[in-house]
């Protein structure tokens, strides 16, 4: 069994980027499991560092549990999203007890436009390779949930292959990086 930690940067109740994380979950191989991050955590606050609330804890427990780490962002404002720039932030913490450190990783994410959230993978992976992350890079994922979701959340066939080719390529990155 490969776990992955999946972080998805939004909390709306209709995410494109969690429809993406569930579509790239529905097609990975078999033995690939998901265990989404809960991201609606307090701000992050160092005086907090020696009595981390319950849920970063957890939040914690379950980086340190994974395989892998997938990062699922929309692309607010050029950058990645406060969502999950808070939740890097607590697991991170403290200082020289990052839970990232050395995990095989991959960032993808949606965007309602052509370019999928291009600025905010790019700007996600300098604080990834910060935490000696192993990131794979490729194959790339910007994606249009504009013409690559239907009105359910899932992917439309001319997307399925393509996911499905990064699912697999992720798995294999994550177990030859473990």
């Amino acid at each position: 069994m490969t776990k992955i930690a999946v972080f998805v940067g939004s909390l709306r109740k209709d995410s494109f980027n969690l429809s993406l994380a569930k579509n790239v979950e529905r097609l990975s191989p078999e033995g690939v499991e998901f265990d989404y991050i809960d991201m609606d955590l307090p701000l992050y606050n160092q005086d907090l560092d020696g009595d981390m609330p319950a849920k970063v804890v957890e939040m914690k427990k379950t980086v340190e549990a994974a395989d892998g780490v997938l990062f699922v962002t929309p692309e607010y404002n050029r950058s990645f999203s406060g969502v999950i720039k808070n939740a890097i932030d607590w697991a991170s913490r403290p200082w020289g007890q990052s839970s990232f450190t050395g995990k095989p990783a991959a960032i993808i994410g949606a965007s309602m436009g052509a370019l999928g959230a291009t600025q905010a993978q790019h700007d996600l992976r300098n604080v990834a390779l910060f935490f000696d992350m192993k990131l794979m890079g490729q194959p790339e994922v910007y994606f249009n949930a504009a013409t690559g979701l239907d009105e359910d959340g899932k992917a439309v066939e001319s997307s399925e292959d393509f996911l499905r080719g990064f699912a697999e390529a992720f798995a294999k990155h994550v177990e030859a990086n473990k």
